[in-house]
C-alpha cells in the first residue's frame, strides 16, 4: 500500500539519514497531500502511480496558484520517495526521472550593513527593558549568529562544551545532524567571556536565561525583530538575516566561496553562490548612487 511505503520512507529519513524533525514533517506534509490526491483517483498502490497521475497533480497545484518554489519543494519530496520505492523494489520504474522542476527566480536575501550591525550592540546596551544579565546574553546571541553565521536552531542547541575559547572555535550541530567547526572572532570571544562571567547556573546549554533555562527560538526571534527594527528599514527582521549578512560581508571582504560554504555548513556550493549575487547587486546599487557615469 502507498501509505505504508511512505511511512517506511519517512522512517528512513528520520532514523537512518537522521533528518531533522522539521524536515521530516515537511516531507510528510507534502507526501500526505500527494497521497490524498491519488486516493481521489482510487490509486493506493505505488506500482499503480503513473506519469499521467504526476502531471495531473502538478496541474492541480498550478491551478491552486501555488508558487514555483512550493511546487519544486513538493516535487523534491515526491522524487525522494520514488527513489526510495525504486531502490526497495516497491515500483518497477522511477517515473519521476522524466519530470523537471519549474524554473524559479531566486529571491535575493535581505541583509543589514556592517555599520548597522556595529550599532546593534549599542542598541542592546541602551535598552531599559533588559537587565545587565539579559543584555549580556543578547549580545552573545548576536555575536554568535553574525560572527559564526549560525542558523537559529544551531544557536539554541549550542552547548558549553562546544565553545573553545583558547582555540577560538565552536563546534556546531547543523542540518542532518552534521557537525562542523567554525572560527570565532576575537571580538565575539570577548563578548562571550563577558556573558560567561555573569552566567552562574545552567549545565549543558551555552546560552541560558538567568534561571538556568536554555533560550528558545521564539525568544530569539522576538529579540532580533525588536533590535533590528531600531537600526534598519529592511522588510524581514528574522535571525536568518544575520546569517545572510555575515556571509555577504565575508564575500565583500574577499573571503573564498568554498570557505564560506564550510562555515555556513552548506551541502552544495550552489546554495552558497546566492551570496555572490547579493554582493554583485550591492555593488551595482553603490555604482548607481555614486558613479557619475551611472
Amino acid at each position: 500500500m502507498l501509505r505504508n511505503a511512505v511511512a517506511l520512507y519517512l522512517e528512513e529519513l528520520e532514523h537512518l539519514k537522521r533528518y531533522s524533525a522539521k524536515t521530516v514533517e515537511a516531507y510528510k506534509n507534502d507526501l500526505t497531500q500527494f497521497m490524498a490526491y491519488l486516493e481521489t483517483l482510487s490509486v493506493t498502490d505505488p506500482k499503480s502511480v503513473s506519469l499521467r497521475h504526476i502531471k495531473s497533480y502538478l496541474s492541480v497545484l498550478v491551478m491552486e496558484k501555488r508558487s514555483r518554489t512550493t511546487i519544486s519543494r513538493k516535487l523534491a519530496s515526491m522524487r525522494g520517495f520514488f527513489r526510495f520505492a525504486y531502490r526497495n523494489n516497491l515500483i518497477d520504474v522511477n517515473i519521476l526521472g522524466a519530470i523537471k522542476n519549474p524554473k524559479c527566480s531566486r529571491k535575493l536575501p535581505e541583509i543589514i550593513s556592517t555599520k548597522e550591525y556595529v550599532h546593534i550592540l549599542d542598541v542592546v546596551h541602551g535598552e531599559d527593558t533588559y537587565n545587565d544579565y539579559e543584555k549580556s546574553l543578547i549580545r552573545a546571541m548576536f555575536e554568535l549568529m553574525y560572527g559564526c553565521s549560525l542558523r537559529l536552531s544551531e544557536l539554541c542547541s549550542l552547548k558549553l562544551s562546544d565553545i573553545d575559547l583558547k582555540s577560538k572555535t565552536a563546534r556546531v550541530l547543523g542540518k542532518g545532524n552534521k557537525t562542523r567547526i567554525v572560527p570565532v572572532g576575537s571580538k565575539s570571544i570577548a563578548v562571550i567571556q563577558e556573558y560567561l562571567k555573569l552566567r552562574t547556573i545552567g549545565e549543558n546549554h551555552l546560552l541560558v536565561f538567568e534561571d538556568g533555562k536554555p533560550i528558545y527560538a521564539r525568544y530569539v526571534q522576538r529579540v532580533v525583530k525588536r533590535v533590528i527594527s531600531q537600526i534598519s528599514e529592511i522588510t524581514k527582521k528574522s535571525p536568518h538575516i544575520l546569517r545572510h549578512s555575515s556571509a555577504t560581508h565575508m564575500l565583500d571582504n574577499g573571503a573564498d566561496l568554498m570557505a564560506i560554504k564550510e562555515i555556513l555548513g552548506h551541502s552544495n556550493l550552489s546554495t552558497t553562490q546566492i551570496y555572490t549575487h547579493v554582493s554583485v547587486e550591492r555593488l551595482k546599487s553603490v555604482y548607481k548612487q555614486s558613479h557619475p557615469k551611472s
